[in-house]
């Protein structure tokens, strides 16, 4: 099939007219791009300039009080509740491991059972609690400066060391304690004495 003149001519111009809206469209897209480029600057200077400002004066007048003092309350609790109980707790734990450990020797020697001088104990846990509650608060004041205050990963492990240390009291008074119904019959066929 071959085109005429007149179609070839028309399809011709038809392209060249095609290639003409191709290249304004062209040239309308890149001034389009320097317009956006230019209006993204203008943005960023905006933001500099105007909406930064607003937001820090607003942060500092009315959300930084408050944080503030939430970082005051929680640093006064940590230092004056969390610590010293943490420590007794510590303490408590390490004269239980002691008393164990005591017992675990005497019974290797032969001696026996016999029961615990609470008295002795409470004052080893007293003095371990003490020891370990200026240890923590020495160390607590030496990272003072570098940190403002203690995240909830802290908070986190604080928690779940108060409970291991209630686990290993829990688990040393259930070994230490004298309770008759735990004591087996050396012959359990033989009848009870009336």
């Amino acid at each position: 099939m071959s085109l005429s003149r007149k179609r070839k001519k028309e399809l011709r111009k038809l392209q060249k007219h095609a290639n003409d809206i191709w290249e304004s469209q062209q040239a309308l897209v890149g001034e389009a791009a320097d317009i956006a480029r230019q209006a993204g600057r203008q943005l960023g200077n905006y933001g500099r300039e105007q909406v930064v400002p607003q937001v820090q004066d607003a942060y500092g007048r009315y959300a930084q009080p408050y944080v503030q003092r939430g970082l005051a309350s929680s640093k006064s609790f940590l230092s004056n509740r969390a610590i010293p109980a943490t420590g007794a707790i510590v303490g408590s734990a390490l004269s239980a491991w002691d008393a164990a450990n005591e017992t675990r020797a005497r019974l290797a020697a032969g001696r026996g059972l016999s029961a615990p001088d609470a008295k002795k104990y409470a004052k080893l846990a007293d003095k371990y609690g003490k020891d370990v509650s200026k240890k923590l608060s020495k160390k607590l004041s030496a990272l003072e400066p570098q940190k403002q205050g203690i995240g909830a990963g802290g908070v986190f492990a604080i928690i779940l060391g108060v409970i291991a240390a209630a686990g290993v009291l829990y688990a040393a008074w259930q070994t230490l304690r004298a309770d008759d119904e735990l004591w087996v019959a050396d012959d359990p066929l033989r009848a009870p004495d009336a």
